[in-house]
């Protein structure tokens, strides 16, 4: 067995710790003023992004950096609050489509400036051009990617709930 040098163990030591603290970093300040979890506000937020504010809900997990199931129950919850409504997709009833309501757009619209906030103050402010663009590169290396649907989110599997 080969054991971590010094500059293998400070990248390690130094990702884990962003993989561990970060997220709730970044959902403190939303749960505080918004009451979301950092992954609702990022469902809401792809959403809000998308033509007609509607994807299939395989396209919206692999967005989300989320499995199926648990993308499925924050739709649930975000369903009763009346923020997202799923129907079929009429281009091909196998598939699922999520859509933001206005009142799901309201609070994307809301939670944005709290959000943004966060993200500059917690990491973006702290890098300069040349750190964010290999900050960026070495996150879409180590993208990792749900098993229960392919990195081709547009050609999800059928019946993606």
């Amino acid at each position: 067995m080969r054991w971590l040098d010094e500059q293998e163990k400070a990248a390690w030591t130094g990702l884990i710790s962003l993989v561990l603290l970060l997220p709730g970093k970044l959902e403190s300040p939303l749960r505080q003023e918004h009451g979301l979890t950092l992954f609702e506000y990022l469902v809401l937020s792809h959403l809000s992004e998308a033509p007609e504010r509607r994807l299939r809900m395989g396209e919206l997990a692999f967005l989300a950096s989320g499995s199926l199931s648990r993308l499925s129950n924050v739709v649930k919850r975000c369903e009763q609050r009346g923020w997202i409504v799923r129907r079929p997709d009429p281009a091909d009833g196998r598939y699922t489509l999520a859509e933001l309501t206005g009142a799901g757009f309201d609070i994307v619209r809301l939670a944005a400036p709290t959000h943004l906030r966060a993200v500059r103050s917690i990491v973006l402010d702290s890098l300069d051009t040349t750190d964010q663009k290999a900050l960026a590169r070495v996150a879409e290396r180590l993208r990792i990617v749900p098993d229960d649907f392919s990195r081709q989110p547009s050609r999800g599997t059928p019946r993606d709930e």
